[in-house]
């Protein structure tokens, strides 16, 4: 099934995403299948593909996003 607007990433990608959104998910003390973690999967991939590419960059980003 292919999704509109869906963007293929590379295992390298994933990581840097699940990394951060891990991180970010820690400090928050929110749980990683909550539908809060969604939502900031959800703006942690817009980020990255805004340019946020590193597991650091990312991160700071999340952290100061003010929709998450």
């Amino acid at each position: 099934m292919t999704m509109a607007g869906s963007s293929v990433f590379s295992p390298e990608d994933v990581t840097v995403l699940r990394g951060a959104l891990d991180k970010w998910c820690l400090e928050k003390r929110i749980d990683i299948k909550s539908a809060e973690a969604e939502f900031a999967a959800t703006a942690a991939i817009g980020l990255f593909q805004s340019g946020y590419n590193t597991s650091e960059k990312l991160l700071a980003a999340m952290r100061e996003h003010r929709g998450i």
